[in-house]
């Protein structure tokens, strides 16, 4: 939440628990009640960790007597508004963690976009979402970093996320001036794998390796979709995959060199 202002999702999570328990029902029994969704689903939505589906509500509405009001939640406020649904579980994770190791081999991370940056992103991803809603939303995780005790962040970027044109010259200088003050923050260090480094493991997708609630899980993502790993072996395994791309980065200092070496490219 931002200040008092509830997510749609947190929105929506509250309703719903409101009218269960209007109607003297626990979690068990609405589930029951519903066909077709467990208990620990249900807990997940009134938790707001889970996106709830149209048919979902539907079937809450049914059951509940609301005459209507959480589909029409989920339809015109949560769906539309909210990434698919295993964004939400990742963003809760994001923002409570103490730490984000992340790695971008094609685009800088939604936490350090600047807005022209982050409306192109979205504009082109192909994806059916209102572009303002989920440009506003990316923006408002950024304050996490913000907070009065931000994460411990360390970002390894490709160098060819610098070179790539995205929004064009005045957007690309605008954005890497922007990471180079990021980079000035005490509690983040940017890194960057120069070019020359070639074919190196990091290639095969970007991920972040997170501390959370004092345990270790991983974001990876793809194009249709994203997971948290919570396994334990992947979990190090992936650790270990992060620990080797970094290792092909430049130190910060250097980095930042590069970073504004690249920068003066786009005047």
């Amino acid at each position: 939440m931002n200040g008092n202002r509830m997510t749609p999702l947190e929105f929506f999570a509250r309703e719903l628990r409101q009218a269960r328990e209007a109607a003297g029902l626990s979690q068990a029994q609405l589930a029951t009640a519903i066909v077709g969704y467990s208990p620990s689903f249900v807990a997940m939505v009134e938790t707001a960790r889970r996106v709830p589906k149209p048919d979902f509500a539907e079937r809450c509405d049914r059951t509940l007597e609301t005459g209507g009001i959480l589909t029409r939640l989920a339809q015109d406020l949560v769906c539309k508004a909210m990434p698919p649904e295993w964004v939400g579980k990742w963003l809760l994770i994001e923002g409570r963690a103490t730490s984000l190791l992340w790695y971008e081999p094609l685009l800088v991370p939604g936490l350090l976009q600047i807005e022209p940056y982050a409306r192109e992103v979205i504009t082109k991803s192909g994806r059916q979402f209102d572009v303002d809603d989920q440009v506003e939303a990316r923006l408002a995780r950024q304050r996490i970093l913000n907070g009065d005790a931000p994460p411990m962040f360390v970002i390894v970027l490709d160098e060819g996320v610098l070179r790539r044109p995205i929004g064009g010259p005045q957007v690309m200088l605008d954005q890497i001036t922007h990471l180079l003050e990021v980079a000035k923050r005490p509690r983040v260090v940017i890194q960057i794998v120069p070019l020359d480094a070639g074919a190196y493991p990091g290639l095969a997708g970007p991920l972040v390796v997170t501390t959370f609630e004092g345990r270790e899980v991983v974001y990876v993502d793809n194009a249709l979709s994203g997971d948290v790993i919570e396994h334990a072996p992947d979990v190090a395994a992936l650790k270990c995959l992060w620990e080797s791309l970094r290792a092909e980065a430049l130190p910060a200092r250097q980095s930042i060199e590069l970073m504004t070496k690249v920068a003066e490219t786009w005047k």
